[in-house]
């Protein structure tokens, strides 16, 4: 077991060392995680709006009551706004010029420009922008009101900020009876795509990791192995344990960073452990197979890279399983990655125990245990061919 594991460490040391490996395994999958949850994940809040303008009551006034409706404000200059609202990065640009200051500080009608976005969040943030504005303008009113009645400004501002105080606030529940809408509640923006990702990437890097047993089959390393006191069994051992190692490896990265980095939610870690080794020993599986019937590197990456990207549009890797029509969620569950999809599903939405996800581990582990003899047999027959 020493010999297998010394060949485990020595394949994913090689992986890591290889340069080319750098950008696809630690870059690439955080990237699409974000664009993915930036596209189509829930924002977690109301809207994103961009104030732009000097500093003033008005500016301040209008923040304040778009952070109370749970908007998300951020301030830039105008030329910078123009540029998030053009490239997406906020929903509606806001600006408050000094004339506008200057008018509500004097009581007056204050005019602010709103800048649209082309978001699908936009519309959504152009009505809280709206209420915001006209909950300023009518306590305006009021506050003039007051004034003109003979109370002084400061009496009248304390005297509504104490009768808002007193009012509780009207609550509105929505209950959506769309299944799929129900899906995909409570879900954090990023968790959707990590997941899928996830099951893409392992998959995808493992395929594309199977060069290397090419290269060591090709470059002797193979032979001067068995030179040593390592059987065969052994070595083919080692090498199914590397490939595993890698799939392990990269899933759990994506794992920790998107954990760290987008505060994804990945329910009960330890089942989603158990669900990503289980997946990775499919993974390892289907490398050893590759790695074994190709002889040359460059074929063995291009064919991992596109069979591992066709079956994750297939299983759900690359869209939900849910928008599937029920003929193509069938066909999808041909694929190792459905079957993760769904007991990932299982663990981040539903909470659901080691109990709920034993269907999909259990074909998990037969899909590994036939991808793993077969990938063992023809690269022992390789291994013999090379003697």
């Amino acid at each position: 077991m020493r010999a297998a594991l010394a060949i485990a460490g020595v394949e994913l040391r090689r992986f890591v060392k290889d340069k080319g490996n750098v950008f696809f395994t630690f870059i690439f999958p955080l990237l699409l995680v974000f664009v993915l949850g930036s596209q189509f994940g829930g924002s977690g809040n109301a809207g994103r709006v961009t104030l732009t303008g000097p500093s003033s009551d008005l500016r301040t006034a209008v923040a304040e009551q778009l952070e109370s409706q749970e908007v998300s404000v951020s301030f830039a200059d105008h030329d910078a706004m123009l540029e998030q609202v053009a490239r997406g990065r906020t929903d509606v640009g806001l600006v408050v010029d000094q004339e506008a200051a200057t008018s509500y500080d004097d009581g007056g009608t204050a005019q602010v420009e709103m800048i649209p976005g082309s978001a699908t969040t936009s519309m959504a943030a152009q009505e809280q922008v709206r209420v915001a504005v006209t909950n300023l303008d009518l306590h305006q009113v009021q506050l003039t009101a007051l004034e003109d009645a003979g109370i002084p400004g400061s009496e009248a501002a304390q005297a509504l900020d104490d009768a808002a105080g007193q009012v509780a606030e009207p609550t509105l529940e929505v209950v959506n009876v769309d299944s799929l809408s129900q899906e995909f509640q409570g879900l954090g923006q990023f968790d959707l795509g990590a997941s899928s990702q996830l099951l893409l990437f392992t998959f995808l890097t493992s395929l594309a990791g199977s060069s290397t047993l090419i290269n060591a089959r090709r470059q002797g390393v193979m032979a001067r192995s068995l030179a040593a006191p390592v059987s065969t069994t052994q070595a083919v051992l080692g090498q199914a344990l590397g490939r595993w190692v890698i799939a392990f490896f990269q899933g759990g990265y994506i794992m920790l960073a998107t954990w760290l980095l987008f505060s994804v939610d990945w329910g009960n870690i330890g089942l989603s452990l158990l669900i990503l080794a289980v997946f990775a020993l499919v993974a390892a599986g289907a490398a050893m197979v590759l790695g074994s019937i190709l002889d040359n590197e460059g074929a063995a990456v291009g064919a991992g890279v596109g069979l591992g990207l066709v079956l994750a549009a297939i299983g759900g890797g690359m869209a939900p399983l849910e928008i599937f029509s029920d003929t193509m969620r069938r066909v999808a569950h041909i694929t190792p990655h459905a079957w993760g999809y769904d007991a990932f599903a299982e663990v981040q939405r539903r909470g659901g125990t080691l109990v709920d996800i034993l269907p999909q581990l259990g074909v998990l582990a037969a899909m590994a245990a036939a991808a793993l003899l077969l990938g063992a047999w023809l690269l022992r027959r390789s291994m013999a061919r090379s003697l």
